[in-house]
């Protein structure tokens, strides 16, 4: 169905760019699978989250001065004398940690559902780079308020390039802009943690784009076959979108009013020193689970390669899985083995959060050991040699054979 302007002024504009007509059928006529659960609304969060990301953090910079003498006084600044500036940088840093509670939410939901299989591939490899724009850009972000974490984080973590052969030493010096971790450090973290958001922006739009080419999974894993299959996006996932950014915001609320600081760490609270070094040196939570894969090896290229292949091992997933059926629904060994990995990242965020010695570094190996089982032997073997359920006839059929509770108990 085209859309037909009845104002003259958008019937102008459209004529001569038709962004309006592509709005609407990207947000109003959309054809959309007529059974896409409240785990499908994790991806309209996100991409709420990024709006507020970008917002606050362009408030936010008007503000902030990026210089290693002016940087932590320009944070409080921001925290006591500007209005509301506390407000501002509570959701700015909050917020980091929302967007990436949805985007985990959103990856887990692909892995069940199968989202990453045929004709999905780039969907989701699109995906895959929006995760690792924003790991660059949180990490970044973590060393603008220069205290003693953010210092020594930025410290550890970029010295983790030298382990690259022959070129690893180059790459630190230049990440640093010079021989130790200071002001050119700081400025180029600055202007790269605002410039890619907006790169993020417009990956988000070739993942939309890729999305309604291909159009969205479901949870039966099955095609769409006719118009019977789907309904309009508006107004039916609008207002269950909706819906659950209510609840969401009020999950976001709590931590924002009651608990701001509570997914911090206290030493970033404290200026920046190179002469002390904290007891502890921790990453922000959401990146616990690739520190722990990199302290599971002794060695500094071995868990430098492990950390980056297990984000890699992501993107061969529509070929290590061999299954032809996509969603875990009708996967019964499949979906035991998900939950299992579900627990293994719960855990390797744990052991990341803990010190690197002891019974914390061996269940780490564990934990690590079994992530990449899991990818790489038990997901193709399982894919080959399980028996699936039965799988409806079409979308329709799934949908009109789950009969209200009311309906079951009268007929009863």
């Amino acid at each position: 169905m085209s859309f037909e302007p009845k104002n003259s002024a958008v019937k102008w504009v459209e004529h001569r760019l038709p962004i309006i007509g592509m709005l609407h059928h990207a947000l109003y006529e959309y054809p959309t699978p007529k059974n896409l659960s409240y785990w499908w609304t994790f991806g309209s969060l996100a991409g709420v989250m990024l709006v507020v990301q970008i917002v606050t953090g362009v408030v936010l910079a008007m503000h902030y001065t990026p210089h290693v003498s002016m940087a932590f006084d320009s944070v409080e600044h921001i925290m006591r004398d500007v209005n509301y500036g506390w407000l501002l940088r509570y959701m700015h840093a909050n917020g980091a940690s929302m967007f990436f509670i949805v985007v985990y939410l959103h990856i887990f939901r692909g892995l069940y559902y199968g989202s990453y299989k045929a004709p999905r591939e780039l969907l989701w490899w699109l995906g895959l780079v929006i995760f690792l724009l924003m790991m660059a850009t949180a990490f970044m972000g973590y060393v603008l308020p220069w205290g003693q974490m953010s210092f020594w984080g930025a410290t550890v973590i970029t010295n983790l390039f030298s382990a690259i052969p022959v070129v690893g030493e180059h790459i630190v010096t230049w990440l640093w802009g010079g021989f130790s971790v200071g002001n050119p450090t700081l400025n180029r973290f600055f202007s790269l943690h605002y410039l890619l958001p907006f790169i993020i922006a417009g990956v988000v739009i070739l993942h939309i784009w890729s999305l309604h080419t291909n159009g969205s999974n479901n949870p039966t894993g099955l095609d769409v076959k006719d118009k019977q299959d789907t309904i309009p996006f508006h107004p039916y996932y609008t207002v269950k979108d909706l819906f659950g950014l209510a609840i969401f915001l009020i999950f976001f609320s709590v931590f924002l009013f009651y608990a701001p600081n509570y997914l911090g760490h206290p030493d970033n609270y404290t200026p920046a020193n190179p002469l002390v070094t904290p007891a502890h040196i921790v990453p922000e939570w959401y990146f616990l689970p690739f520190y722990a894969i990199l302290r599971a090896v002794p060695d500094k290229l071995g868990g430098v390669t492990l950390m980056f292949g297990a984000i890699a091992v992501l993107f061969a997933l529509p070929w290590l899985d061999k299954s032809r059926i996509r969603s875990a629904r009708f996967r019964p060994v499949y979906k035991m083995i998900f939950w299992i990995f579900v627990l293994d990242c719960v855990a390797l965020t744990y052991l990341g959060s803990k010190p690197p010695e002891g019974m914390y570094i061996y269940y780490g190996r564990i934990a690590t050991a079994y992530y990449f089982i899991h990818m790489l032997i038990l997901l193709p073997l399982v894919g080959l040699l399980e028996t699936p359920k039965p799988l409806p006839a079409s979308i329709s059929e799934d949908v009109l054979s789950k009969k209200p509770v009311a309906q079951e108990a009268g007929n009863a």
